[in-house]
Order: C-alpha cells, then structure tokens, then sequence
C-alpha cells in the first residue's frame, strides 16, 4: 500500500490542500499508462467571498514530458467560497511515465472586480512502478 501525503500552500488567504493517490487499478504500465487520482480542498481565510474563476496546471512526468491545462473552473464549476468555508473536489492526471509532478495556480475573483491569484503547492506523482522516486 502506498503512503499518502498532504501537500499545502497559502497565497493571498486562500489555502490550498491536496492529496494524490495512485489509481493502480485504472493504470497498465505495459501500455506506459499511469494514472493518479488527486483531492484538493480550498480554504477561504479571508473576511469576503471569493469566486474561482479559472485554474492552470503544469504537468510533468520524469521523463522530461510536460503538459499545461488552462481552463475555466474546476469540475464545471465556478465555486464561490463564503469567508471561512472550504470547498473540495477531486479530479485524475494520466501520465505516460511511472512518475511525476503537478503544480498549478487558481485564479479567483475577490469580489471588487479584481483577481487574485492563488498557488497550488507543487505535489509529486509517485508509483509503485518507480524505483527511484525523484520526487
């Protein structure tokens, strides 16, 4: 069984939280396919509501491979987060190699017409297929 590890940034008072999983089942090494599951929970420490507006991904495998997703919100939602609530989701990154990273920023909204911007903590993709865990 593999270890789980929590990864947590704080930027202009939102805190960030994630946690990958490798998804063992969904994954074929012999097809070079490696798939993780990842939870991030968001926290509003500030005393307004903020609106994620849009998030960006930086993807790499150890391999030298990297992928970028731009897109608007996160599972087809623009979450409005009221002052100290969290919102959560979940979501998946296949990648071709056993190993890997993500890290990534959300762009939220603070409620004056001016954007904030939000770093997601850079969180290592490890599988049990990969002896050397670079990350």
């Amino acid at each position: 069984m593999s270890q789980v590890h929590t990864y947590e940034r704080e930027t202009n008072g939102v805190i960030i939280r994630v946690t990958p999983r490798f998804l063992d089942a969904e994954s074929s090494p012999s097809e070079h396919r490696y798939v993780w599951a990842y939870a991030i929970e968001i926290k509003n420490l500030n005393d307004h509501a903020v609106q994620l507006m849009t998030r960006h991904w930086k993807i790499s495998d150890r391999n030298g491979g990297l992928h970028e997703v731009e897109g608007e919100g996160v599972v087809g939602q623009t979450p409005v987060i009221e002052p100290g609530k969290t919102f959560q989701y979940s979501s998946g990154a296949p990648l071709t190699a056993p190993s890997g990273m993500m890290q990534g920023k959300f762009t939220f909204s603070n409620g004056c017409g001016e954007d904030m911007y939000v770093d997601i903590p850079a969180f290592s993709l490890d599988s049990p297929y990969d002896s050397s865990r670079p990350n």
